[in-house]
């Protein structure tokens, strides 16, 4: 199947990353949110940050200029009836997905794909509350979208072949590299990272490091760009705690129960870099740990 229109639910960090690489690769983007204060905000983003790659050379004005007169936005997701993929990105609970697709369903056209972005959900639980299961996938993004290479396409267990190789297509026109993954808890990436955050968490909770020790200590000693305390703040506590809890609910194993600690964090309202305050306070100049 030819894609040539894309709808994006969520006009957050990861949909309005969706919606740049899209438009910049070529496709027609409506952005959706329920706020068009949020919308505002997310044209603005992607054009500050394609602007950012006109400067490093990575990509020309005049694409700059044809890839933002590709997006249009909308508060109204019956708008993205005639969308031939439709991507959700909003925030990590099954059940906000769950009424996202259920809302969509009669608006949308009989050959529309439907994907998730999530991290962790079940993509067959998600898939089987929709009318199209064999035309439904994971379809999960890296942080920043603009940077990060890899795309994980999940399946779900009815997914059909041409969907698949349809968004194997997507994937490889976007410029970045799929991984193909199983429909279990938290795929590939997240089944290895959150673990090892959470275990950075609890290392910081039963004393053993600071979190300047912790974060230096896997930057230097395992070659990390960033630590892993400073990387939960970056993706968001909050979202590091939900997958966790998909793992642990999902595979009943002990060695995935969250740390208290991060527990902690989130019902403070201390979610990392997008509140200003997580394991490390943003307020200031320049970032200090908060243990």
């Amino acid at each position: 199947m030819d894609i040539k229109t894309v709808g994006v639910v969520g006009a957050g960090q990861m949909g309005s990353g969706i919606a740049h690489v899209f438009a910049l690769a070529g496709y027609d983007v409506l952005l959706n949110d329920i706020s068009q204060e949020a919308l505002d905000k997310a044209v603005a983003l992607i054009n500050r940050n394609i602007e950012r790659q006109v400067s490093r050379g990575k990509t020309t004005a005049e694409e700059k200029a044809a890839a933002m007169s590709r997006i249009s936005t909308t508060t109204r997701l019956a708008d993205l009836g005639p969308s031939d993929l439709i991507i959700e990105a909003a925030t990590e609970r099954e059940t906000v997905k769950q009424a996202i697709f259920e809302d969509l369903l009669p608006h949308i056209q009989p050959h529309t794909i439907l994907t998730s972005n999530t991290s962790s959900i079940s993509i067959t639980r998600l898939a089987s509350r929709t009318d199209r299961p064999e035309r439904f996938m994971g379809f999960h993004f890296m942080n920043p979208v603009p940077v990060m290479q890899l795309v994980e396409l999940i399946r779900g267990i009815a997914t059909d072949e041409p969907t698949y190789k349809t968004l194997l297509g997507v994937v490889e026109k976007l410029g970045k590299t799929s991984a193909s993954a199983e429909d279990f808890p938290a795929f590939i990436v997240n089944r290895i990272l959150m673990p090892m955050i959470n275990e950075a968490v609890y290392t910081l909770y039963e004393g053993v490091g600071s979190v300047k020790s912790i974060d230096e200590s896997l930057k230097l000693g395992a070659n990390h760009p960033m630590g892993p305390l400073e990387l939960a703040d970056f993706i968001g506590l909050d979202t590091c705690l939900a997958i966790m809890n998909v793992l642990h609910d999902g595979l009943a194993d002990t060695k995935y129960r969250p740390c208290p600690l991060l527990t902690k964090y989130v019902e403070a309202g201390w979610l990392g870099r997008k509140t200003q305050r997580g394991f490390y306070d943003y307020r200031g100049e320049t970032p200090v740990p908060t243990r």
